[in-house]
């Protein structure tokens, strides 16, 4: 069985016809997992006995013709989803031991299916960073070239993807934590509409931000796992009406050229040149476009985010659940449970968030900031309604870089400076691979964003197999 070619849409046909089961689809993904994961640390937690249960039950279903889509389907979840009984860590030593007492809404989704749930994956700490060096756990890394970094924070989710050890997997994406990864990895990452897929049952970190997505082969995979797990949930306040992602075909690609100068590598640049003059072939009209505050978005974000970390971990005092560190007054139970709990970068962002958000800073950061939030929304929003059907930038600047390349928290941060926009606005967005660039001597993917307006996941799929046929 190779693993290598096999995405949903394949395994889907195969277990149909009954050329493998479920459990013997399982196994080699456990087997594989066995052999490389010591090298990668794609995983957190392996659900052998559990995965295997789950896939005699597929079996049957299969059997009996009452598949769906993913019955049977070997997936990896993000460990900040919760899957009820199961140990939830966020990659934190906060929550090192905590065990979820209820299901997410995707994980309902996904067990109503019958997919095959093979574990956790790591990432980084809370969901913070863009390289899975955060990770309280240790790094997960690049199955192409293991000296380098697979992103972050979803590194672990698409490191499982492309190393062959899950078919597809979940992430999440608060600024680009699925569609970097993807782009660094040579995958396919879809961060939907914001309150498509519910966030009920997802470990916080920016509430107005975060959003449950998927990573796979091919555009494909992202889109059965986006039918799967979209949907209304009355226990998600920002949860959005079910809708079907359908209109007109798209035709009209913008292309913001001035702010694809936020110090992106010439190589990438041409990449993403090349796969442009492949849709204009294929008759896509390409129209540059004026965006004048979106290279505002990275201030934007960190400052927002931070703000939103702050209030969402403030629950986590080491008296209500998780790490609880004794002390002589409940002061210093707080002070020693957090200080011991969290990272050094999630300790960052909380006394970043902590400070725009004091009595003698919201004025000057978190309300401006949201002010221009509101803006770029609505750039994207005009820009869209001028006739344009998505806008195209590159996912990142550069290729996957080597562990500690990026040390300083600016240059890191620097590496979200295309996707944070797509949060801020709350459209779509999927990367689709690209090319590759070359790096002392390795053939490393590059990544081809797409965005589109509200609630038109459609345009991303149709747009993204043109870039695959390309």
């Amino acid at each position: 069985m190779d693993l290598s070619k096999l995405t949903i849409t394949e395994a889907r046909r195969a277990l149909d016809a009954g050329e493998y089961t479920s459990l013997e689809l399982t196994n080699a993904y456990l087997e594989a997992i066995r052999t490389r994961d010591a090298d990668i640390h794609a995983y957190l937690e392996v659900w052998e006995d559990n995965a295997r249960e789950e896939a005699r039950a597929a079996d049957l279903l299969i059997k009996a013709g009452k598949a769906q889509p993913l019955t049977g389907i070997p997936l990896a979840i993000k460990d900040n989803m919760l899957i009820k009984g199961r140990i939830v860590s966020a990659a934190s030593k906060m929550l090192e031991h905590y065990r979820a007492s209820y299901d997410a809404f995707v994980i309902e989704k996904l067990k109503a299916q019958g997919a095959v749930l093979l574990g956790r994956t790591n990432m980084d700490e809370f969901a913070m960073g863009s390289s899975t060096e955060n990770s309280a756990y240790g790094p997960s890394k690049n199955p192409l070239d293991l000296s380098r970094v697979p992103g972050g924070s979803s590194g672990g989710s698409a490191a499982a993807v492309a190393g062959n050890l899950a078919v597809a997997s979940l992430g999440s994406d608060t600024g680009g934590s699925i569609r970097q990864p993807a782009s660094l990895t040579g995958l396919v990452g879809l961060k939907p509409t914001y309150g498509s897929v519910s966030r009920y049952g997802l470990i916080a970190m920016g509430s107005s931000l975060d959003q449950i997505g998927s990573f796979g082969h091919t555009v494909a995979d992202t889109k059965v796992l986006f039918d799967a797990t979209r949907g209304h949930d009355l226990h998600d306040s920002t949860s959005i009406a079910d809708y079907e992602p359908s209109g007109k075909v798209p035709k009209v690609i913008g292309v913001p050229r001035s702010f694809l100068s936020q110090g992106i590598d010439p190589d990438v640049l041409e990449q993403f040149e090349k796969t442009l003059e492949s849709l204009h072939a294929r008759g896509y009209e390409i129209r540059d476009i004026e965006l004048p505050n979106v290279p505002y978005s990275l201030a934007v974000y960190y400052i927002i985010m931070p703000a939103e970390v702050s209030t969402n971990l403030g629950r986590l005092d080491g008296i209500r659940y998780g790490l609880s560190v004794t002390g002589e007054n409940i002061q210093e139970v707080y002070g020693k449970s957090r200080a011991a709990g969290f990272g050094p970068e999630t300790r960052r962002r909380i006394l970043v968030g902590t400070f725009v958000l004091s009595a003698g800073y919201v004025d000057a950061y978190y309300r401006r900031a949201q002010k221009v939030r509101s803006a770029i929304r609505d750039e994207f929003v005009q820009a869209f309604a001028s006739g344009i059907d998505a806008i195209v930038t590159p996912t990142t600047p550069s290729p996957a870089f080597k562990f500690g390349a990026k040390s300083d928290p600016v240059a890191m941060y620097a590496e979200d400076v295309f996707s944070v926009p797509v949060n801020l606005a709350g459209v779509p967005a999927i990367s689709v691979p690209n090319g590759t660039v070359e790096r002392e001597g390795v053939r490393l993917p590059t990544g081809f964003q797409i965005i589109a307006p509200h609630m038109r996941e459609d345009v991303l799929f149709k747009i993204g197999e043109d870039v695959e046929r390309a």
